[in-house]
């Protein structure tokens, strides 16, 4: 069997289910970071019935819930994420949910093993039916990298030579690959299982120390953070036009933005910027998305975990007010 071509492989991401439910040219898309749980004034959840929240936001037909990858607490930054690795965490999860897209937001590739990784997430897609989406970040906490005895100003080299290994083994048959960092082959192994589809959808989350036009070039996709409403004509038509130039007119790679979600009671307070996020009715975001769709913005995800309210009450909100607006495909 031959690797892929460049024009298999983009056929194979349209027909993953991950990657269908979330993007598609002109519209957005809505997710959730985890966890599912509102502690805007605790480092770290109480994970009290997460199962039966993941499967709510499944029922109520939100696009994915995105894992982060915070490996160690470090008071300085005083969040944990989920708790859970974001790995087996997936892997549980696609277990009790059916539809809803798995992805990681996003894991520290530097500090990975390519290889390994490859075919843990291989394997998660090919047990959730083609669920898994695979963002991948360079990490923010210069404090981490020691504990791996990792150069920190070394991460956006790393990332790319880690990058290049794992796609490498993921979507070619018996490959060839020599890198500096991790390992070599010769073309006498094959990685088992690949991908359910035969391509798994790479999304960079935030810039990971490389130039757009690497992102543009080299992945399926780029998640961002959000800036300010005015400026999101300009920061969609940017990645439009990197992709564009990089893989050609024609070619469609989705662009995501992110972030903290305060939702209010009041359905009309207008939408603010906030640190990392947006503070907001549920009805003002609904018209933020709407302009966000028209700009470009092919999804969004958001983590209310700075909301003061109920978490369960919070996505009824959202389901009623802001998903009719915007369905998963």
């Amino acid at each position: 069997m031959n690797a892929l071509t460049e024009h298999d492989l983009s056929g194979a991401l349209a027909a993953q289910p991950a990657y269908a439910r979330l993007f598609s040219p002109g519209k957005l898309t809505v997710g959730l970071i985890l966890p599912l749980e509102t502690h805007p004034h605790r480092p770290a959840p109480m994970m009290r019935d997460h199962v039966a929240m993941a499967q709510k936001a499944d029922e109520l037909g939100f696009a994915a819930l995105w894992m982060r990858d915070v490996p160690f607490y470090d008071p300085q930054y005083g969040d944990v994420a989920q708790i859970f690795d974001p790995i087996p965490y997936m892997a549980y999860l696609a277990a009790f949910t059916r539809r809803i897209a798995l992805g990681t937001a996003g894991i520290v590739l530097p500090m990975r093993e390519p290889m390994i990784l490859a075919k843990q997430v291989a394997s998660i897609d090919q047990l959730s039916g083609g669920r898994v989406v695979i963002g991948l970040s360079s990490g923010d906490r210069p404090a981490e990298y020691p504990l791996f005895g990792i150069d920190f100003d070394t991460r956006g080299e790393r990332f790319r030579d880690a990058f290049e290994v794992f796609k490498t083994v993921i979507e070619k048959d018996f490959p060839r690959f020599s890198s500096a960092r991790f390992g070599s082959s010769s073309g006498t192994h094959e990685l088992i299982p690949k991908p359910a589809f035969g391509a798994l959808p790479t999304i960079a989350v935030g810039r990971a120390q490389q130039s757009l036009a690497y992102i543009a070039e080299h992945m399926d996709g780029f998640i961002g953070s959000s800036p300010v409403p005015q400026q999101l004509p300009a920061f969609a038509k940017q990645w439009r036009d990197q992709v564009s130039e990089s893989c050609g007119e024609e070619r469609f790679k989705p662009l995501g933005i992110g972030g903290f979600l305060d939702l209010v009671e009041d359905r009309d307070e207008p939408l603010i910027r906030t640190r990392g996020g947006f503070r907001a009715g549920s009805r003002s975001l609904a018209y933020f998305l709407r302009d966000a769709q028209a700009a470009g913005v092919n999804h969004i995800a958001l983590n209310p975990k700075v909301s003061r309210r109920p978490y369960a009450e919070l996505m009824d909100e959202l389901a009623s007010e802001v998903l009719p607006h915007f369905p998963s495909h």
